[in-house]
């Protein structure tokens, strides 16, 4: 069996901004940053499709506008409706891409940091298949430590953020289960890098 795509120690990211580790499925839904400007936050979510139930091509088919809206109730809702994302992990640690790093993916939405508005004009999107009501896995965090990694090599990233952090009251993921510290410690990046963890 192959093993799944990972962002693992060999993985690079190429100039045009696409994971060498990844599983490449681009997504329509994209647009140039304004001014060309590179990422300098990544921003950490979660997503499942229907909520809390996890596998299938759901996501895949949301993100590239093919979803079949009459295949579960939860999809009607999702009709005209034009998101994506850089990346999604997996439960099993598979790392998918859909928009190019040197792009601006629709993952934020109506977002601020540190008094910057619009931030998926310089932010990266990482979705976790998971949701706030579920531990996510071992090979996730595995995976998007190695990923975050990769990211903060290639891109003047200066920080890391969840939905919730900069769409306070109006986004919850990645959730109460996201454990920020074991995330910090596998990627080994410095406490700097994770504003919204307490340090003390």
């Amino acid at each position: 069996m192959t093993p799944a795509p990972h962002a693992g120690a060999q993985a690079s990211v190429d100039a045009d901004g696409w994971l060498s580790t990844a599983t490449r499925l681009p997504s329509p839904n994209f647009e140039a940053r304004p001014g060309a400007i590179l990422p300098t936050l990544i921003v950490v979510h979660n997503i499942s499709l229907p909520p809390d139930d996890f596998g299938g091509n759901a996501i895949r088919d949301f993100f590239q506008n093919t979803l079949d809206h009459g295949a579960h109730p939860y999809f009607d809702q999702l009709r005209g409706m034009r998101v994506s994302a850089h990346f999604v992990i997996r439960r099993d640690g598979a790392v998918e891409q859909y928009v190019s790093c040197n792009e601006r993916a629709w993952h934020a939405g109506v977002s601020t940091f540190c008094g910057r508005e619009r931030c998926n004009d310089f932010s990266i999107g990482i979705e976790l298949e998971g949701s706030d009501h579920s531990p996510f896995e071992s090979a996730q965090y595995g995976a998007l430590a190695a990923l975050v990694t990769v990211l903060a090599a290639r891109y003047p990233i200066d920080a890391l953020a969840g939905h919730s952090d900069i769409a306070p009251g109006r986004k919850t993921d990645p959730g109460p289960h996201f454990d920020w510290p074991r995330l910090r410690q596998a990627s080994g990046l410095a406490p700097r890098f994770f504003p919204y963890l307490d340090h003390a």
